[in-house]
Order: C-alpha cells, then sequence, then structure tokens
C-alpha cells in the first residue's frame, strides 16, 4: 500500500436504515413513556429495558473489550509481526489517528473477524481459523483485505456506541435490523477492496473454509449472483446478517454499483 486511499463508497440503503433505526429507538422510548403517565398498563421488564438499553449497551460492550483483552493474543511487532504491519499500514491509509488494537482469538473452526469498541477505544478481533488465512497459508492479500474491512467497520462508524443505541430497538425486527447489517458490510468491504483490491478474491474463504479456498473458482460463485433466484433464496438473504456469498462475490466483482440488498 503506497499512500492513503481514497474514503470508499458508502452503500446507499446505510443511511436511510440508521435513520429508520433511530426513529425506531425514539418511537419505543415516547411510546413507554406516554403509556407509564397514562396510567396505562404495560410489562415492567419491557419498559425497564427500553430506558435502561444506554446502560445495557455500555456494559455488554465493555464485557465483550474485555473478553477479547484477557483470553486473545495481542498482534504487536513482536506477536504475529506480518499481521501488526498489515493492519498499521491500512489504518495509516484510511487516515485514522490511532491504529485500533487486534487481537487473535480462538475461533473453534468459525471462520470470523469483528471490530467494536468501548469508551474512545475501538479494537479487532480476529477468530484464530481466519487469522491462519494471513499467517500459516501465506496468503496476506486476503488477509490486508480482512483487515481492511474490519477497520472500515470503524471509519464508517458502526462501532460506534451512540450508533449501537440508536438502531438497538429496530435490530430486534430480524429482517429490518439484518438490512441494516447487510448494508454495513457492503460498506465495510469497500474499505477492504480498497487497502487490497487483489485480497478480495479470498474471500472465498467463507465458502469453503481455510483450506479448500484456494480451489475455489471466485467468478463461478458470483456468477451465481445473478441466476439462483427463488422466494427461499430471498429469504435466507433477507434474514442474513451478512449478503449471502454469491450476492457478496459479485458486487466484490463489478465495481460499478453497490451490492444487491435483496434480488
Amino acid at each position: 500500500m503506497s499512500g492513503p486511499i481514497p474514503r470508499p463508497r458508502r452503500h446507499p440503503w446505510e443511511i436511510p436504515m440508521v435513520v429508520l433505526g433511530v426513529l425506531f429507538s425514539v418511537g419505543a422510548v415516547v411510546t413507554v413513556f406516554v403509556l407509564l403517565v397514562s396510567g396505562a398498563s404495560v410489562d415492567e421488564e419491557l419498559a425497564a429495558t427500553v430506558f435502561a438499553l444506554p446502560i445495557l449497551i455500555y456494559l455488554a460492550r465493555g464485557r465483550l473489550f474485555a473478553t477479547q483483552r484477557v483470553n486473545g493474543v495481542r498482534i504487536t511487532p513482536t506477536q504475529f509481526p506480518q499481521a501488526h504491519a498489515i493492519i498499521v499500514d491500512a489504518a495509516r491509509a484510511m487516515g485514522l489517528a490511532t491504529t485500533p488494537d487486534a487481537y487473535v482469538v480462538l475461533g473453534n473452526g468459525v471462520i470470523n473477524a469483528f471490530a467494536s469498541g468501548h469508551g474512545f477505544r475501538r479494537y479487532l478481533a480476529f477468530h484464530s481459523d481466519l487469522f491462519e488465512v494471513g499467517g500459516r497459508l501465506g496468503d496476506p492479500d486476503t488477509f490486508a483485505f480482512v483487515a481492511g474491512h474490519e477497520l472500515g467497520h470503524i471509519r464508517a462508524g458502526h462501532a460506534s456506541y451512540w450508533r449501537q443505541i440508536g438502531t438497538a430497538v429496530m435490530n430486534t425486527v430480524p429482517a429490518i435490523g439484518a438490512t441494516l447489517s447487510r448494508a454495513q458490510e457492503y460498506t465495510a468491504d469497500n474499505h477492504g477492496y480498497a487497502v487490497c483490491p487483489q485480497g478480495h478474491r479470498g474471500m472465498t474463504v467463507l465458502a469453503a473454509g481455510k483450506y479448500l479456498y484456494p480451489q475455489v473458482d471466485f467468478d463461478a460463485m458470483a456468477d451465481r449472483g445473478a441466476t439462483d433466484r427463488g422466494f427461499f433464496v430471498f429469504l435466507v438473504n433477507l434474514l442474513s446478517s451478512h449478503p449471502v456469498n454469491i450476492k457478496r462475490f459479485a458486487a466484490l466483482r463489478d465495481r460499478t454499483r453497490p451490492g444487491r440488498m435483496f434480488f
């Protein structure tokens, strides 16, 4: 990576869904408040949960961060130095003021990574099975793409405490909350692509795992994004927090338009 990268595009569905999420949350608080004031019967546990959401989210974020810190292996210049250099380089290229802490956590076969935060701190966590793609399997490009994707969540504000509060109520509604999540994933993919364009083909690791993914035809899967249709395909995607693989791969290959949200 030679220098700063232009700000990648945000998926066009993301901000409208955030606005809708805030309306959901404000509506829930106002509704419960009005019912309480009017003397109407309100489930006490539900009312307490709605008003306590900021505290509950704060505590959950703090606990999650502490879990990674005490159980994970911190990525440093001396512990996984290649991965550390990739993360630092990507954070610098994105213009982040500081490089978030990063940890390797036990994946138990699950291939995943995530970005989150607590207070003013942001961090990344890579499941060990995914981290090995950029380490033992010698595929730093794929790891750079994933690191860029997760840093993209931070740069785009997806790890914000205030965003999580604003969208918390909507996220309890499966299809609607999942739609915001898919839009954010497309936005993060755009950041990963900006950091390491050649690394996007390694995302086949999500379909075939860390051993078989080099044998997967990325283009063949991306082609199916336009042909594999039907009600249940639509339903699976609608309820998924991430775009299904064939639509995600199609969006990574075709950089002229945003990823498809539904069909």
